[in-house]
């Protein structure tokens, strides 16, 4: 792990709400990811943008009689908004339609140009007779040819993951007729190739998913196909050739490097030389599966085409799909809970723990599921968490004034629950930066559990001997809960460390004060307050019907 890092999820396409199933994979993981990389000292960087080109925008937008630029932007700014009510911590969220990343996409494409890895040629088109219009990608519906799912766009299969080369029984998008063929000169990116250099970096890259490396490693066996990147639009970045001014790149061609020019204006407006500290920083993408093709193999490709002058990437976190209820999210279905919706109902820290303690790092799919939320609310973050907070801290103020007494000699269990709270940060810290983040909070809901029953088999409310000691550190215990639960619950954490009588904010705090026992005798507490309220089932009985409505 080096001491600067530069930390992206998957942009945000701009067009449309964010909702819970869009959290799972990407930003959460990416955000808990960033607050622990800075609690360990590493100069690290969560950096976004939202994904303004492509043809679903355009068609969206055309449909809502708005220019595209305009529609963009509106969903930018909601986008981050809602990002931000969910405590999503980005240190910057940019647009892939700044003049910046305008500028770099084409830079990018002269410099692959240059270096032989671009050509033109005819290719045959699918054609809209009714709307007089080139179809290219999301403007075709279809069947999938490899899984044969139905009502697929044509650039991707969202079922199977991969990136087609003619769909099945296409349909214009807009009219739903069926399209004829017609030629249009485009250019491709010789991405066959880069087979070779691919397989090679994938074998010896560490930090990568064994089972995501064999599957992109699959993808290499059967090989590669070179790779349209013009599309006959008006909306997108537009290609740099006067005999291509009518057309633009394909979204998967500008979007990611997003990452590259957001990052580089940030650090530059900071006064650091943002080229620098790219190359010599971790570099972590997180993404979901669907578009592992892209980011193992197009994304690389074309940095090693460019001589490799930004580094690739260190890390790509890569995570399944959330469903709900057991059945696929879908916007078109009204299958699905918006984000803004969501946290109408309940604090952001009880989606994100949901969330994360269901999550492995894995590509397996995972589920929402409204009985189990109500469940793992109610008995792990209340009746765990939320009971040794308050029950430490409460019992501190009605029978010591607030203040922290001195402890007395130590017994076995109290050497052992010192030796708990002076092992939890390395303990964690492994489990972390190996991004096992469901495990890492499992072992923090351990750690809150063993002094729940540390704090009952001692019975401090009887006043025997050992009570000071146990007060002493259950409390302690307690700020390690707070230091350690704020990459997950910083909201939470903050209420915890405000409880505590403790100065600042709790993001402040180094990892390594989660064994630190740093709260002394003498020391005052602040107010104390349940941290958190139920989950009522007559609430989940009414989510549950909300979301079955038509009318939702």
């Amino acid at each position: 792990m080096r001491n600067k890092a530069i930390i992206t999820s998957a942009l945000p396409y701009a067009n449309g709400e964010i909702h819970i199933g869009h959290i799972a994979s990407t930003y959460l993981p990416a955000d808990v990811t960033t607050r622990f990389l800075k609690q360990k000292g590493v100069e690290a960087y969560y950096i976004c943008a939202s994904d303004d080109f492509g043809t679903p925008i355009l068609i969206q937008s055309e449909k809502e009689g708005k220019d595209p630029s305009d529609y963009v932007a509106f969903w930018n700014k909601r986008d981050l908004e809602d990002f931000t009510a969910f405590d999503i911590k980005f240190d910057f969220f940019y647009r892939t339609s700044s003049p910046e990343n305008i500028e770099f996409v084409q830079d990018v494409f002269k410099k692959l140009n240059a270096n032989g890895h671009i050509y033109e040629t005819e290719i045959i088109q699918f054609y809209c007779d009714h709307d007089k219009k080139f179809l290219p990608d999301r403007y075709v519906i279809g069947s999938c040819p490899y899984c044969k799912a139905e009502e697929q766009y044509s650039d991707l299969c969202e079922k199977c993951g991969r990136v087609l080369e003619e769909i099945e029984n296409p349909r214009c998008a807009i009219c739903k007729n069926p399209p004829v063929k017609k030629k249009s000169k485009h250019y491709f990116f010789k991405l066959k190739t880069f087979g070779e250099k691919l397989n090679t970096w994938l074998e010896e890259s560490t930090n990568f998913q064994n089972d995501v490396k064999k599957y992109v490693q699959n993808w290499i066996k059967s090989g590669l196909r070179d790779w349209d990147i013009t599309r006959d639009i008006s909306w997108g970045v537009h290609i740099p050739l006067p005999e291509a001014k009518d057309q633009v790149f394909y979204g998967w061609f500008d979007n990611h490097l997003g990452y590259i020019s957001s990052a580089i204006k940030f650090l530059n407006d900071k006064g650091i030389d943002g080229k620098e500290f790219w190359n010599s920083a971790d570099i972590y993408h997180f993404i979901g599966k669907d578009i592992a093709y892209h980011h193992y193999l197009f994304l690389p490709a074309m940095r090693m085409g460019i001589d490799q002058e930004y580094k690739l990437p260190d890390y790509i976190p890569t995570r399944g799909h959330l469903t709900l209820q057991s059945k696929k999210i879908s916007k078109s279905r009204n299958w699905y809970i918006g984000l803004k919706e969501f946290l109408g109902y309940y604090p952001a820290d009880y989606l994100r723990f949901y969330l994360v303690s269901i999550n492995s790092y894995s590509q397996d799919d995972l589920n929402f599921d409204w009985d189990e939320f109500a469940t793992k609310i109610n008995s792990e973050l209340i009746g765990n968490v939320g009971n040794l907070v308050n029950r430490a801290l409460g019992f501190t103020k009605k029978s010591f004034n607030g203040i922290i007494p001195a402890p007395k000699e130590f017994d076995q269990q109290d050497k052992d629950a010192e030796n708990k709270i002076k092992g939890l940060g390395n303990e964690l810290s492994g489990i972390m930066e190996q991004n096992h983040l469901d495990r890492a909070l499992k072992k923090i809901l351990a750690f809150s559990d063993h002094f729940n029953q540390y704090f009952q088999h001692k019975e401090p409310w009887k006043n025997g001997p050992g009570t000071d000691t146990c007060v002493y550190l259950t409390v302690n215990a307690v700020q390690s809960l707070a230091v350690s639960l704020y990459p997950f619950l910083p909201a939470s954490a903050q209420k915890i460390w405000s409880q505590l009588g403790m100065k600042g904010s709790v993001s402040e705090q180094l990892w390594g004060s989660i064994s630190d026992i740093s709260i002394k005798p003498e020391h005052k507490i602040g107010e104390v307050s349940p941290l958190f309220s139920k989950v009522e089932d007559s609430d989940i009985q009414k989510h549950k019907q909300n979301l079955s409505s038509p009318s939702n």
